[in-house]
């Protein structure tokens, strides 16, 4: 069974920074490429970064620039260092693999409905 466990959400003021983490559990975390989403009330979740387990990082061009997706394989964690947060980057993270469209590249993990952690809320705000 898939365990993800997202963290070090919070309230920021726009310009502030974040830093998230997302442990892995329950299958060989360094075979997947991971992906952080964010999920805006009432609408679906977005893959937003996504990393290869080579450590290769994509970006929505939303948050490029301002956000950076890593692993830690040893560790079974990613993370999603946040600068220059923006109101409009309020919602609720979340990580998963990959599944989605990043620019010109297609993700085409096993993301099942019963995988998903609870979420990390983020709130940008002054």
């Amino acid at each position: 069974q898939v365990q993800l466990v997202e963290s070090g959400g919070g309230l920021v003021q726009p310009g502030g920074s974040l830093r998230l983490s997302c442990v892995a559990s329950g299958r060989i975390f360094s075979h997947y490429v991971m992906g952080w989403y964010r999920q805006f009330s009432g609408n679906q979740r977005e893959l937003i970064a996504a990393v290869t387990n080579g450590g290769t990082a994509n970006h929505a061009e939303s948050v490029k620039g301002r956000f950076i997706i890593s692993r830690d394989n040893a560790k079974n964690t990613v993370y999603l260092q946040m600068n220059s947060l923006k109101p409009e980057d309020t919602a609720v993270y979340y990580c998963n693999t990959a599944r989605g469209r990043l620019g010109t590249t297609l993700y085409t993990g096993l993301v099942s409905d019963s995988s998903w952690g609870q979420g990390t809320q983020v709130t940008v705000s002054s």
